[in-house]
C-alpha cells in the first residue's frame, strides 16, 4: 500500500532525508522510530503530499504522490504531531465539515460520523466545543478526522504524544481496533507502545534507513550470541570455575552495576540507568548469594541440564533465565554504532584532504549556490574557468528533477582549490556570470547594444545570432 524508493529531500545544502526506500503492505502496521532529526517527520510529509519530493519516488495505495496527489489524499488519513483542529465548532459539526471536504456522500454521512465517534469514544463529547475539550479528546478528535473518509492507508505522527497514562491506552486501542483494515504507519519515541501495536519497524538515522525488520528478527539479531542470567547460593570462586568449563558456555560474567538503555519521550538518547553496585569479589562462603552473566553458543539451549548439574553440586538455584535485548538496547545500540562510524568515517575525510593539501593536490570544495546563479550544473571539472558566454552555452545543463521552483538555488558548483592557494591565479570571472538578470538587463537598455565579452570578438556574431 505504501512504496518509497530513494526518497530524498534537501533543506539548503542538508540533505534532511537520502535515498530512503521501505513499504508498508496491506493491512499492516510499521513503527516509523529514528532520534530527533533523523527525518522521520519529513518522510510522512512527503508521502502525504505535503513537502515535495526531491529525489526519488512514492507510491500510496497505487497512486504517485507527485503524479496524482488528489487520489492520493482521497484514500490517505494523515494525523500530524500537532493536531490541525477549529477549535470554535463542536465536535460533531467538525466531523461534518471534515467529512464533507473528505466526499464522503451526504446519504451515510451521519452514519459514518456515529461509528467513527464510537470508535474513538468521542460520542460522550460530540456537542462540546472542541477548545473546551482536554488534550486526550483533542488528539481522538483529530484523530477521528483523519480516518472518518475510511482511508485505505493512515499516517500517525507522535499520536499519543504529551498524553497521561490513561490516555495513552485509550489511543492505542483505538489503533488496535483500526488494525487490519487499515495500512498504517506509526511514528513514536514510545517503545513499549512499538511493541504493543506494530508488526514491523524501520529504523532510520540522519535521513537513512538502518534496519527494516519484524520485532522477532531484531530480538534475535540484538546479540550476536545468547545469554543467561543466574543467581546462585554457594561458594562462589567454586561456581564461577563451574560455569566457565561448561560445554557451550564462551564467558562467564560477573555485573557490577545494573545498566540500562533507554531514550527519552522527545526522542533523544537518555543516559544509561545504572542501579546499586554489585560486590565482585570472591566468596567461598556456602551461604552467600551470587549473579552470574553467560555467554553462551547461538542455538545452545543449556539451561535444563546446567540446572541440574548445579543442584547436584548442592548450590541453591534461585533463578535462571534468557536474557532477550529490549528494543530500547537494539535501538539506542544500532543508533550509537552508525553515529560512531559517521563520525570516523568524517574524520578519515578530513585526513584526506589534510593530506592533499600538504602534497600540493587540488582538494575540491563547494559552495552554495548564489542569487545570481541560473544554472542548474555546469559540465566542468573542479577548477575549470568558463571564460566566453558562447563557451558556457556549449555546455550541457542537466536539471534535477522533481526540484521545486522555491529549492531551485539549492545546489552547490564546484570550487576547485582553497582560495589561498590559488591568489593571483584564477581569472575573475566574466561579467555575465557575476551580474544579476536584473542588471544585466538594465546594462543593456542603458547601452542599447550587446556588451562584448573580453576574448569573445570572434563570437559575437554567433552569439547575437543565438540570442535573436
Amino acid at each position: 500500500m505504501i512504496e518509497a524508493e530513494k526518497l530524498t529531500k534537501y533543506f539548503g545544502d542538508r540533505a534532511a532525508v537520502r535515498d530512503l526506500s521501505f513499504e508498508v503492505k496491506k493491512g499492516e502496521i510499521v513503527g516509523l522510530l529514528g532520534p530527533n532529526g533523523a527525518g522521520k517527520t519529513t518522510t510522512m510529509r512527503m508521502l502525504t503530499g505535503y513537502l515535495p519530493i526531491d529525489g526519488g519516488r512514492a507510491v500510496v495505495a497505487g497512486y504517485d504522490v507527485v503524479d496524482k496527489p488528489m487520489e492520493v489524499r482521497r484514500r490517505l488519513g494523515y494525523l500530524p504531531e500537532t493536531v490541525p483542529l477549529y477549535t470554535e465548532m463542536p465536535v460533531r459539526a467538525y466531523l461534518d465539515f471534515t467529512a464533507k471536504i473528505r466526499g464522503v456522500p451526504s446519504k451515510g454521512r451521519k452514519r459514518r460520523i456515529e461509528e467513527v465517534m464510537e470508535l474513538c469514544r468521542i460520542t460522550d463529547v460530540s456537542e462540546k466545543v472542541i477548545s473546551k475539550l482536554s488534550r486526550g479528546y483533542k488528539q481522538r478528535v483529530g484523530l477521528a478526522q483523519a480516518i472518518i473518509h475510511n482511508p485505505q492507508v493512515i499516517i500517525l505522527d507522535e499520536p499519543t504524544v504529551g498524553l497521561d497514562p490513561r490516555q495513552i491506552i485509550e489511543i492505542r486501542k483505538v489503533i488496535r481496533d483500526l488494525a487490519g483494515n487499515h495500512s498504517m504507519i506509526l511514528s513514536t519515541h514510545i517503545l513499549p507502545e512499538v511493541n504493543a501495536l506494530c508488526d514491523r519497524v524501520v529504523i532510520i538515522n540522519r535521513g537513512r534507513v538502518l534496519v527494516e525488520d519484524t520485532l522477532a528478527n531484531l530480538e534475535r539479531q540484538g546479540a550476536s550470541a545468547e545469554r543467561l542470567r543466574l543467581e546462585v547460593r554457594g561458594p562462589q570462586q567454586a561456581i564461577q570455575e563451574f560455569l566457565a568449563q561448561w560445554p557451550n558456555v564462551l564467558q562467564v560474567e560477573r555485573p557490577t552495576t545494573q545498566v540500562t538503555a533507554s531514550i527519552d519521550s522527545q526522542g533523544n538518547l537518555a543516559p544509561a540507568v545504572t542501579g546499586e553496585e554489585v560486590d565482585t569479589s570472591l566468596s567461598n562462603d556456602p551461604d552467600k548469594t551470587a549473579h552470574f552473566n553467560l555467554k553462551v553458543t547461538p542455538d545452545a539451549d543449556i539451561r535444563e541440564s546446567l540446572a541440574n548439574a548445579i543442584i547436584q553440586q548442592g548450590w541453591g538455584l534461585r533463578e535462571i533465565g534468557l536474557v532477550v535485548p529490549t528494543l530500547e538496547e537494539i535501538f539506542v545500540n544500532l543508533i550509537t554504532e552508525d553515529l560512531a562510524r559517521l563520525e570516523e568515517e568524517n574524520e578519515t575525510a578530513e585526513d584526506l584532504e589534510e593530506l592533499e593539501s600538504e602534497a600540493g593536490q587540488p582538494v575540491s570544495r563547494i559552495r552554495p549556490a548564489q542569487d545570481d546563479d541560473e544554472l542548474d550544473e555546469l559540465d566542468t571539472e573542479p577548477g575549470e574557468i568558463v571564460e566566453t558566454e558562447a563557451e558556457l552555452n556549449s555546455q550541457e545543463i542537466g536539471h534535477r528533477q522533481g526540484r521545486n521552483p522555491a529549492n531551485a538555488r539549492q545546489r552547490v558548483y564546484p570550487v576547485g582549490k582553497a582560495q589561498e592557494q590559488t591568489a593571483g591565479k584564477r581569472k575573475a570571472a566574466p561579467s555575465f556570470l557575476t551580474a544579476s538578470p536584473k542588471d544585466r538587463s538594465s546594462q543593456e537598455q542603458d547601452s542599447g547594444k550587446e556588451a562584448i565579452l573580453p576574448g569573445a570578438e570572434k563570437d559575437q556574431n554567433s552569439t547575437e545570432s543565438e540570442r535573436e
